[in-house]
């Protein structure tokens, strides 16, 4: 589709007709005044075409508009071209500077753009929005093949490249400019810099189609998520739920004109956390088809974009040379082959599947002992019962349940006392509250990140609740990378889903949201503490095997008893959690690890499968869900239970584009999070002068060097698995010693 930029006159008002003064009848009317009109106001200047103005060039949220995307998308492609142009036909000779420098510079409108509306069109998004994505998407898509094929400028970075390879250049390149140069060239070859005309016009057709495909996927499934939610015309059917959490359900109905009805709204992974609370099997059951269905009937079915995107990566793939598309995108991940992978899933899965099948025979005792006692017909367990028992069994081990703790997780406590408190202990960073600067809505916080000494580091937002514009799940993002090149500080969000309360009610977290908010800020920590030169290796711009693992290992501060007692405080009283109470918290923190790591596995098994597919391998739309279940039961993961955490047809990590063929990522992440886990607690746990190696070392690095060579460095030797399956409970107690 084409980008119609509006010309200027479409920015002006309408023109203003002269007013004409008649004189009063019978007096003889003096000559007509003309006042002329007033002239008109001057053409608004878009925001997103200059650097904001706020601090850390936060954009200026209250002034950009919907309108204003369209011409800056076309402004900063524009912009680009030309200076793309420049750089390939320089007549000076090929330097560093000259070439690779003049690049890291180029597209500095369009990556600010891109940035604020993509992360706008996930946290806050409407129709218009959603328009502008499906029209910009191709041209992006078209815009970045038509630089990395350039093939004069191709021939500027190769001739730098071999340069420095060979040693024979003017001067050798200081380690972080020589991996910025390897970066430039790998990533130019990967997108087919090599290919002869015809295969470039080839590729450049499918990644168009790519582009648009991912798009289309994402935005059904943010309609499926959001229209799917279950209708409840009963209040008693809400046994289980706390006031708090029917008033909520209340409210969403209202929001959608169901007044006097009650509405409990999808998240985005198959279960949903209503099971774990609701007495009535009957709707568990209906949440769980609501969940699993999503996203396969009527205009926002899904079967055929997974079809055609599997299809088309491996069409890509195959051009580019490699036998299926996991091949290729694996080749520049840490992993770095699909066998690597289909390694350590099938390593960890006998593990999972033989703890979850004893996890399910523990609850099924439950049902069986329940059923007795009231003398009705025992069942079989089902996943939409597994939650709901799986809570009983829990408190039966650990004496407590969520209802207990929860009013010991206060949103405000756990914010300042346990994420914030983490971070000040382990490097001394404190957090300063910003109310004036803009929003794009009222629920944003801001935080600007100082250092001991003062020197502030940029700003930190934090947009923790639910909205029916916004999409599922938890994610950070950059509105401004670091870069000493640009002069430019940090500015980053996370992104969680929160359901919103009725006004003064207290924001009362589970766990899991707990650690997903210490999760996140891991992320945001990575971000925060980029110290690169250049703006490619900043920060979280790392392969996603590696971005995941800053984020895992800070989810290990939620249970670190220093930090859990500090922010374990209840909301009306101040009172810390029990000691006892504490202690079974602590205890329980594995409980369940069977049924996590095998819906975790079986998601990324379902991931690998599509994408080590060669051509003309894909299902047809109506075989999608056999194709899954053949995957599992052909990686003996298939476990009726447990179903994968996402099914195809909502699986947005893998269609929606950024984590095809790296689902995987969480776990091999987490071997390294486990294993730095360990490295803390044999030198002394949460110290300064252990997170301030872990910063200089990790956290700060970006990939100014490779992934596996950074981590190596810190920890002083390979991965290990063996924390990993401890910390899972996947291993028996004997031999967790």
């Amino acid at each position: 589709m084409n980008v119609r930029v509006p010309s200027l006159l479409s920015l002006l008002p309408s023109a203003l007709l002269p007013l004409v003064l008649l004189g009063c009848p019978h007096e003889v009317a003096p000559p007509p005044v003309v006042v002329e009109a007033p002239p008109a106001p001057p053409a608004r200047a878009n925001p997103l075409l200059q650097p904001s103005t706020l601090a850390f060039s936060l954009p200026a949220f209250d002034q950009i508009r919907d309108e204003d995307y369209r011409p800056a998308f076309a402004a900063g492609m524009a912009e680009q071209r030309a200076e793309i142009d420049a750089i390939a036909s320089n007549p000076a000779a090929p330097t560093f500077e000259n070439t690779l420098v003049a690049l890291e510079r180029s597209g500095q409108t369009l990556t600010r753009v891109e940035r604020v509306f993509f992360s706008i069109n996930s946290s806050y998004t409407n129709d218009t929005l959603q328009q502008v994505e499906s029209e910009v998407a191709p041209l992006l898509s078209a815009h970045d093949d038509a630089t990395k094929m350039n093939a004069a400028l191709f021939k500027r970075i190769d001739t730098v490249y071999q340069q420095e390879s060979l040693g024979s250049g003017s001067e050798r390149l200081d380690p972080e400019s020589a991996q910025l140069l390897a970066r430039y060239h790998a990533s130019f070859l990967r997108a087919g810099a090599m290919l002869n005309d015809g295969d470039k016009a080839a590729l450049q057709k499918i990644n168009g189609e790519l582009s648009s495909l991912i798009t289309e996927f994402a935005q059904k499934v943010r309609r499926a998520m959001s229209d799917g939610g279950v209708v409840v015309d009963n209040v008693a059917e809400l046994d289980g739920f706390s006031p708090a959490e029917i008033s909520a359900a209340a409210e969403a109905a209202t929001a959608r004109g169901l007044t006097g009805k009650w509405v409990i709204a999808l998240q985005n992974t198959t279960i949903q956390p209503a099971l774990g609370a609701l007495k009535n099997r009957a709707l568990r059951e209906r949440i769980f088809n609501a969940s699993v269905n999503r996203a396969t009937t009527g205009d926002v079915d899904t079967t055929g974009i997974v079809v055609r995107l599997a299809e088309l990566r491996a069409q890509k793939a195959r051009l580019l040379g490699y036998p299926n598309f996991a091949a290729w995108a694996l080749e520049d991940e840490t992993a770095g082959k699909p066998a690597a992978v289909d390694a350590i899933l099938a390593q960890l899965a006998p593990a999972a599947l033989t703890k979850a099948k004893s996890e399910a025979a523990d609850l099924q005792k439950i049902i069986d002992k329940q059923a007795k006692a009231s003398k009705t017909a025992p069942f079989a367990l089902q996943p939409w019962d597994w939650a709901f028992y799986a809570e009983q069994d829990r408190k039966a081990r650990f004496d407590f349940d969520e209802a207990q703790v929860k009013p010991y997780f206060e949103l405000e406590h756990v914010i300042k006392d346990g994420v914030f408190y983490a971070a000040t202990q382990l490097y001394g960073i404190t957090f300063v509250e910003r109310t004036d600067l803009p929003k794009y809505d009222d629920s944003v916080r801001i935080f600007e990140v100082r250092e001991s000494d003062g020197a502030v580091i940029g700003l930190l937002l934090l947009d923790f609740f639910q909205r029916e514009n916004k999409q599922g799940g938890a994610w950070m993002e950059n509105y401004v990378d670091q870069s000493a090149l640009l002069g430019t500080k940090p500015v980053v969000v996370n992104n969680l889903n929160i359901p919103s309360v009725a006004a003064g009610q207290p924001v009362l977290l589970s766990f899991d949201e707990v650690t997903t908010m210490f999760h996140e800020f891991g992320h945001g920590l990575h971000g925060l503490f980029a110290n690169s030169k250049y703006p490619l290796l900043s920060g979280t711009n790392t392969p996603p095997d590696f971005v995941e693992y800053p984020s895992q290992f800070n989810e290990m501060w939620a249970s670190e008893p220093a930090v859990l007692a500090n922010y374990a405080k209840r909301y009306d009283t101040g009172e810390a959690m029990p000691k006892a109470l504490f202690d079974k918290v602590i205890a329980a923190q594995n409980f369940g690890g069977g049924y996590a790591t095998l819906e975790y596995l079986e998601a990324a098994k379902v991931d690998m499968v599509w994408h080590e597919l060669g051509v003309g391998q894909a299902p047809a739309a109506s075989g999608v869900k056999d194709f899954e279940a053949a995957a599992l039961k052909a990686a003996g993961m298939e476990y009726a239970p447990v179903p994968p955490r996402y099914h195809s047809t909502y699986f947005n990590h893998v269609f929606g584009g950024g984590y095809e063929s790296a689902y995987y990522a969480y776990i091999w992440s987490e071997v390294l999070a486990r294993d730095t886990g360990a490295w803390f607690h044999a030198h002394g746990g949460l110290t300064r002068a252990n997170g301030d190696a872990y910063r200089a070392q990790i956290l700060s690095q970006g990939r100014t060097r490779e992934p596996a060579v950074l981590f190596k460095s810190f920890y002083g030797k390979d991965p290990e698995v063996g924390p990993l399956l401890e910390y899972r409970g996947l291993v028996p107690a004997a031999k967790t010693k």
